[in-house]
């Protein structure tokens, strides 16, 4: 949620915008040169076809002056500056993802520490109303944050956001391991979130212990699963640990269909995101050798193996749109109009049902029923009459009307 809110004001730097090194340096100069000197720019959704892998030294060869963070579209990466180094004051106390080279300086290459980035970044007010009121409109009626929140303050302040009203659709907090504030108000608890990197695998035994630990408190775990090796370790750790309903893997952005078999007897639930499809897939068929492509963020396939499914969309990194991701889900067509994996496209009806849960429990569809929590999109005329691009008259969250058509 915040990273959906602080890219409403951050330039985009990849694909489809950016896909020259020229082209970066030109979106970067043209922030430099709107923006109040000494402001940060913030840059997002990089990816190293633009420009390889950059470091500190290519971002100030293209703006110098003013501290700027570029973020990987994968999240997992940002790139500072110089002048942004030394903004954070990068010299002293740095954790292991700060990237060092062969003189022990820091590159501006910082992996996975975004809790310490931010302790470090100067003070920013995120309009977290404008995003739940995007969402409202487009007939979203409650939001998984999957941030692995490194702390009680950090779920409590988001959930705050909901108890105030700024947030008005349900909101559901994935934390890190070790995370359990206690009396939430504004929001319900969700999994455990861990974060594989293939680099940096934990043992299968270690990892398995930490889902036993998360699992004794009464929490369920949601595996960030983007590999193969990762869905593969997955696996064989919950096998290690055991189950408990709830378990999920976020992504499966490639698993293979020998995998089936441990998702259905584990009783995991595989969120995905079919959105991926149209915003990266041009990417996949240059970069992915087409034996793996098949397996690329499969759907049809795995609602046919009876594998528990359901979507989401990754915003910001992918597409905020829900019925984007539906039409993906369908169509299977990237933003050029190619195909990628004909076999895995669904009904226009079985890609809705795959929102269609509740935070809890996202893989059963809900129903429109008496007894039912009162959450509700209406659409001018049913969704198959829409070709997937429907108006939505209004939505409702606990029979409250949070959006109406004007």
């Amino acid at each position: 949620m915040r990273a959906l809110a602080a890219a409403d004001g951050s330039v985009h730097v990849g694909p489809p915008e950016v896909h020259t090194e020229a082209q970066l340096a030109a979106a970067l100069r043209s922030e430099d040169g709107r923006r109040p000197r000494g402001q940060w720019i913030r840059a997002v959704g990089y990816h190293q076809s633009v420009a390889g892998d950059i470091d500190r030294r290519r971002i100030d060869s293209m703006v110098a002056d003013r501290p700027v963070r570029v973020q990987h579209r994968s999240g997992v990466l940002w790139i500072l500056n110089t002048a942004a180094l030394r903004a954070i004051d990068s010299d002293r106390d740095l954790p292991p993802g700060v990237e060092l080279d062969s003189g022990h300086h820091p590159t501006g290459r910082i992996w996975r520490e975004d809790e310490w980035l931010r302790e470090r970044l100067p003070a920013r007010t995120l309009d977290l109303a404008s995003v739940s009121a995007a969402g409202a409109a487009n007939g979203t009626t409650g939001f998984t944050d999957a941030t692995p929140h490194g702390s009680d303050a950090a779920v409590r302040d988001l959930a705050q956001a909901g108890a105030e009203g700024a947030i008005v659709q349900r909101l559901h907090l994935m934390s890190a391991p070790g995370v359990d504030p206690s009396d939430l108000t504004g929001a319900t608890l969700g999994p455990v979130k861990f974060l594989l990197d293939d680099d940096r695998l934990p043992p299968l035994a270690d990892f398995a212990a930490q889902i036993v630990d998360s699992h004794r408190t009464g929490r369920p775990v949601a595996v960030h699963c983007v590999t193969r090796v990762q869905a593969s370790l997955a696996l064989a750790a919950l096998e290690e640990a055991g189950p408990l309903a709830g378990d999920r893997m976020e992504h499966g952005a490639v698993i293979g269909s020998e995998l089936f078999p441990a998702i259905r007897r584990l009783g995991l639930t595989v969120v995905t995101q079919p959105a991926f499809v149209h915003s990266r897939g041009d990417r996949y068929l240059e970069d992915v050798h087409e034996d793996d492509q098949p397996d690329l963020w499969r759907l049809g396939s795995l609602l046919e193996a009876g594998a528990a499914t359901a979507a989401g969309t990754d915003a910001p990194f992918g597409p905020a749109d829900p019925w984007l991701a539906v039409r993906a889900a369908r169509d299977r067509l990237t933003a050029s109009g190619r195909v990628l994996g004909r076999d895995e496209a669904v009904s226009c009806g079985a890609a809705l049902r795959l929102f269609a849960g509740a935070a809890e429990s996202p893989e059963v569809p809900r129903t429109v029923r008496p007894g039912q929590p009162a959450d509700l999109c209406l659409l001018a005329e049913p969704l198959a009459a829409t070709n997937g691009i429907p108006v939505v008259v209004a939505t409702i969250v606990a029979g409250r009307v949070v959006h109406r058509l004007a």
